[in-house]
């Protein structure tokens, strides 16, 4: 049985260590940026192909028209808590649009308790990993919740979208899968080959090569619930081998749990529709256009100019980790002339919430 853990309120230590976490989170983001900028394609422009690689026989099938359940795994902190109101907020808006196939709405929530959002947002509780097994790496705890969810939850949706909090429906989104194909956002910096000597160490050569270990992480994922179920235990057991291996959780760091899900999924034979039309992620990508969802992970910096400062605060600024202990005010100041469509359309989607979202300023903490 595993048991609950204690959690209070965070303490201003703790609230330090997070800061200076997420400082160099945001430092060792912003290294890839050239490499980022080399490997996506139209930026600032229309996809013309969003599906970059589909598996076999998977064209022929047509659309699913099944109905997907979105699961969002987060914490009872104040910083995930504000994002899960904006990323459910906008799912209401877009649900019964036309285009989408979204279903029901569930915030899986690994603290082990309910908070002041259960009657906000639709949540199902679930425990965290044992005290000390996620070694200070807090989304190990999201391929455990994943099993406890969907062992006890009724789900009624075939499919189920695996989500996180700072993502915004910018769009209505459709079943992008397909059957036992499920779709993924292919990541730039998840890169199995160049990491071919580690990846053996959990997908053996007698499974396959290693290009079947696909370049995504669980989230965004389309994915047919009866194939989660299988996979999920296993992604829970290689995200702890990742993380118990010295060299593994050196070379893939901030991303491991990513990795695992990967490799978890290709253990199990499953390959995934690569949709770079799934998921936008400014300020890289420019515009919006018809992709699905916005991720904003990563800080927007401009001077007044509307230039990207790299590596530097701006003049103007919108990143999410400055909202570490409560949520951002409204009426966030728009982007000044020059910057792209994208994080204009993020900060003015994020101003809309907040605006119509009830009890925003005085809702802080758990």
């Amino acid at each position: 049985m595993i048991g609950r853990k204690n959690m209070g309120r965070a303490s201003p230590l703790l609230l330090v260590l997070l800061a200076l976490g997420f400082f160099f989170a945001t430092y060792n983001l912003l290294t890839l940026v050239i490499q980022y900028k080399d490997s996506s394609t139209g930026l600032g422009s229309g996809i013309s192909d969003p599906v970059t690689e589909m598996p076999a026989n998977s064209r022929k099938l047509g659309k699913s028209n099944l109905k997907f359940h979105v699961a969002l795994t987060a914490t009872d902190a104040p910083y995930s808590q504000w994002q899960c109101r904006i990323m459910y907020y906008w799912y209401k808006k877009m649900k019964n649009m036309p285009g989408s196939d979204m279903g029901k709405f569930t915030r899986v929530l690994h603290s082990g308790k309910g908070d002041h959002l259960m009657d906000e947002i639709p949540t199902f509780v679930v425990d965290p990993l044992p005290e000390g097994l996620d070694r200070g790496y807090i989304v190990l705890n999201r391929p455990w919740a994943f099993v406890q969810w969907l062992e006890k939850a009724t789900i009624e949706e075939e499919y189920i979208l695996m989500a996180e909090p700072d993502h915004i429906f910018a769009n209505p989104l459709p079943n992008l899968a397909h059957g036992y194909n499920p779709a993924g956002f292919p990541f730039f910096y998840i890169k199995p080959t160049e990491h071919e000597k580690i990846v053996r160490k959990f997908y053996p050569e007698d499974k396959g090569p290693v290009t079947d270990v696909d370049p995504i992480g669980n989230s965004p994922v389309i994915i047919k619930k009866s194939l989660l179920e299988e996979i999920s235990p296993t992604w829970v057991n290689v995200s702890l081998r990742m993380k118990d291996d010295p060299e593994t959780d050196k070379a893939f760091g901030w991303v491991l749990e990513m990795y695992a899900y990967a490799v978890a999924s290709a253990l199990h034979g499953v390959r995934h529709i690569l949709r770079k039309d799934f998921m936008l992620q400014p300020p890289w990508d420019l515009e919006v256009g018809k992709r699905f969802i916005i991720h904003y992970t990563y800080g927007c910096d401009y001077n007044m100019k509307g230039e990207l400062t790299y590596g530097k605060i701006g003049e103007w600024r919108f990143d999410k980790r400055s909202y570490l202990s409560g949520p951002p005010p409204k009426n966030l100041t728009l982007p000044p002339p020059g910057v792209p469509e994208s994080v204009v359309r993020l900060v003015k989607m994020v101003n809309e919430a907040t605006a119509n979202i009830p009890g925003w300023d005085s809702l802080n903490s758990g």
